[in-house]
């Protein structure tokens, strides 16, 4: 009996090892630091609940600022972002490959309004397996092209 009660132990604390890891999202800033946010660290930030009305999807999202979450890892913004700093962009990577782009300027409120989260609820719920643990939400996007799914790592590209 204690073997098995053993057993189950083993197999709890390695589901919940692979539930921690799934949770993690790496970060690679531009000079190749990496960083990694648990989603602790994640929920710390300032939450931001945005509602979006499209043709395929009306829903409710709650996350943070996906430059809230830069900035956690040394990524500037503001007056730092001129010259060749205006040309880098972020590399959104999600589990199974897929793969956007966000110029970084777009998510600077000194040259925009547009507001780009990184959720990890919708209607006050945990994204599902198909969707989570993050995902990309922006909500005056009319095609959903660049709301990935499944996020792992965010990489700052500089486009030379």
């Amino acid at each position: 009996m204690k073997s098995r009660s053993f057993g189950n132990l083993l197999v709890s604390l390695l589901l919940s090892a692979a539930l921690a890891q799934c949770q993690q999202l790496k970060i690679q800033t531009g000079n190749g630091k990496e960083t990694v946010l648990e989603r602790p660290d994640i929920e710390s930030l300032p939450h931001v609940k945005v509602t979006t009305h499209g043709s395929d999807m009306s829903a409710e999202f709650e996350g943070v600022a996906l430059k809230a979450v830069l900035e956690k890892a040394g990524v500037e913004f503001g007056h730092s972002m001129r010259g060749k700093r205006v040309a880098s962009c972020l590399l959104v990577e999600a589990a199974d490959g897929y793969r956007a782009v966000i110029a970084l300027p777009e998510m600077d409120p000194d040259f925009t309004d547009k507001q780009i989260v990184l959720a990890f609820l919708q209607s006050g719920k945990p994204l599902d397996a198909k969707a989570g643990p993050y995902r990309i939400v922006i909500p005056d996007e009319k095609r959903m092209a660049r709301w990935v799914r499944q996020v792992t790592k965010l990489k700052i590209v500089d486009v030379q």
